[in-house]
């Protein structure tokens, strides 16, 4: 489904099925306006604070901009230990006037936030930002970017999560490369462009990575990070993880699933090809045209991840596909006809919905329709909390995620992972 926001979930515009197509977009549009939206702090979370524990300490991630004199930041130092808060780590973002100093403090329980904004900017602190923090951020900046570029490295896929974690809660959004190929949309340099809070990168494969992050600029050291990750996925060109389980099917059949990408074109392409023009139609919600130009976007890893479900003799049968959607993750399937309602498509909404609490996700949306009664009944199988939308009689489907989801293979039959 596309979302006009991000332009993630599916082709761009003249890859489109056509009039049926847009009206089920204009509807999701509607509903999409009427819910919150993932609007970060300007100072604080804006979540209610516990009841205070004697004794207990509560973590933050700050940011404030300094002058860069001698003497500021001890006096910045001197303010925060008069709220008796301790500073965990500091990391220093140089600008052409002034320094932004990133802190991780640990503080009173029962101190509020005011306290510590208001002794940061008694202190000469400017444009501070605060949040809450957790133990994972107790982890030292190198040895995150480090992490980070090791999970790069080992899923093309993984990138814009890797970029989301690097640069925290932003929007990352990919601009295709123009058609017939040429240089990046709008002329973007090699090494790419800051502009306060949005960061334009080019792509490996020629287009442009879109960072957005509205509630806070990014910094000069932080553009350097990310194009660094970039670069990095660049030279090491496309690649997934090498493994696959082999499943039986209650009637003894045996499938493969597997991540794929948009080197499966032809055989995922073909598989559409054998499919009837209600299977198209329900994930598709409208006439299909050149399959192939849209699969190329959906199998690209630059938008999220896919699993292909194939047979003993190689044949694709079935796609999975987690999309990055800003903010949110959508889950699509397709089964071709002869496979329908022999579990396969539960088992790959299963192990998509691990991907995503894998990512780090908090929910999961399906787009269907409400006569689809496999992909309802799939996403009931779930266990999980579930929220419907319905407009125009497009159904969306929200599942929140709590423990990370077990796949079903058992309810299938046996499973190995060579």
């Amino acid at each position: 489904m596309t979302r006009e926001k991000t332009h993630r979930t599916q082709p761009h515009d003249n890859c489109r099925p056509a009039t049926s197509w847009r009206r089920v977009t204009a509807a999701f549009h509607a509903w999409r306006t009427r819910r919150q939206e993932h609007a970060p702090p300007t100072s604080d979370t804006g979540s209610p604070a516990p009841e205070a524990v004697p004794g207990a300490n509560t973590l933050w991630r700050m940011r404030t901009t300094v002058q860069d004199e001698p003497g500021s930041l001890a006096a910045l130092c001197g303010a925060l230990a008069g709220q008796r808060v301790d500073i965990l780590s500091l990391q220093t973002h140089p600008l052409a006037e002034g320094t932004v100093d990133e802190f991780l403090l640990r503080g009173p329980a029962a101190l509020p936030v005011s306290a510590i904004t208001t002794a940061v900017e008694s202190a000469g602190g400017a444009d501070t930002w605060i949040e809450r923090a957790d133990a994972h951020d107790l982890v030292d900046a190198p040895t995150r970017i480090l992490g980070l570029a090791a999970r790069t490295a080992l899923d093309s896929a993984e990138l814009p999560l890797a970029l989301r974690q690097l640069l925290g809660r932003c929007t990352i959004r990919s601009q295709p490369a123009p058609a017939g190929g040429g240089r990046a949309p709008g002329g973007l340099p090699v090494e790419g462009a800051l502009d306060d809070t949005v960061m334009r990168l080019r792509a490996p494969e020629g287009g442009v990575i879109i960072v957005e992050r509205p509630y806070l600029p990014f910094t000069p050291t932080e553009f350097a990070r990310a194009r660094a990750l970039v670069e990095l996925d660049a030279r090491l060109g496309p690649r997934l993880p090498h493994g696959r389980d082999v499943l039986t099917l209650a009637e003894g059949s045996d499938i493969t699933v597997r991540r794929a990408d948009t080197r499966d074109l032809e055989a995922t392409r073909a598989m559409h090809e054998r499919c009837s023009a209600r299977t198209l139609k329900l994930r598709y919600h409208g006439p299909v045209g050149d399959a192939a130009r849209y699969l190329n976007h959906l199998l690209s890893p630059r938008y999220g991840r896919t699993l292909a479900v194939q047979t003993a003799s190689g044949r694709v049968v079935g796609l999975g596909h987690l999309l990055w959607d800003g903010d949110e993750t959508e889950v699509a399937l397709i089964v071709e006809d002869a496979w329908q309602r022999r579990g396969v498509g539960a088992e790959l909404l299963s192990r998509l919905v691990a991907l995503a609490v894998e990512a780090g996700c908090s929910s999961v949306y399906a787009v269907t329709q409400a006569s689809n009664t496999g992909m309802v009944a799939a996403m009931r199988g779930l266990g999980l909390p579930l929220d419907y939308q319905v407009e125009e009689g497009t159904l969306v489907i929200t599942a929140r995620l709590g423990e990370a989801v077990v796949t079903s293979a058992e309810e299938l039959g046996s499973a190995s992972a060579p």
